[in-house]
């Protein structure tokens, strides 16, 4: 007789959590709102950011360094005038290509801020979020353990008295965060 397989991880904890299940439509949902959410932050960006942004991807690419690297190596050659026929153009200390490297870094670098800034907003409407979630998380949280208490009271179970926080009260947001930003060092 054949005995049934157990899933992989079936003993491992939580395996039977419904994230567990890449078919399960709240993950399917959330993924799907997700991927929204990125689409309408890309397809909201300006010209300036579009530019800015493939820029970027071009800068961060190997075919960019590779492209640097043989007109550097090029041009100095040239110019030191070890192509014979070639008169060279820009004579070392190589004052023309100063010029253009330094002009090139100059809008390479405004680029990259452009596309910064941008991955930085999104970042912190992302961060906010975040919080308003969190905050809600923590709401329904607190509203459950007070519905726990009332069972327990209702059914006879003794409370356990523990030190620490008063779970079952909303945390007090604006007292929370000025005790942490007085602890955390400011960065210089």
């Amino acid at each position: 007789m054949n005995e049934p397989t157990k899933p992989p991880n079936s003993d491992r904890p939580g395996s039977d959590r419904p994230d567990s299940d890449p078919s399960d439509p709240t993950i399917e949902r959330n993924v799907r709102l997700v991927a929204e959410l990125e689409e309408q932050a890309l397809a909201g960006r300006s010209p300036g950011e579009k530019i800015g942004d493939a820029a970027s991807r071009l800068i961060g690419s190997m075919p960019f360094v590779l492209f640097h690297l043989v007109w550097f190596a090029g041009w100095i050659v040239l110019n030191l005038g070890a192509v014979p026929g070639i008169k060279p153009f820009d004579e070392f200390p190589f004052g023309l290509l100063t010029l253009v490297v330094s002009l090139e870094a100059i809008f390479l670098s405004l680029f990259l801020l452009i596309s910064q800034n941008r991955m930085t907003r999104q970042a912190d409407k992302r961060a906010h979020l975040d919080l308003q979630i969190n905050l809600l998380a923590e709401a329904e949280t607190t509203k459950n353990l007070r519905l726990l208490e009332q069972i327990a009271d209702k059914v006879g179970v003794p409370r356990e008295e523990q030190p620490g926080p008063d779970l079952d009260q909303p945390t007090d947001i604006v007292r929370l965060a000025t005790r942490v930003e007085k602890r955390i060092p400011e960065s210089s």
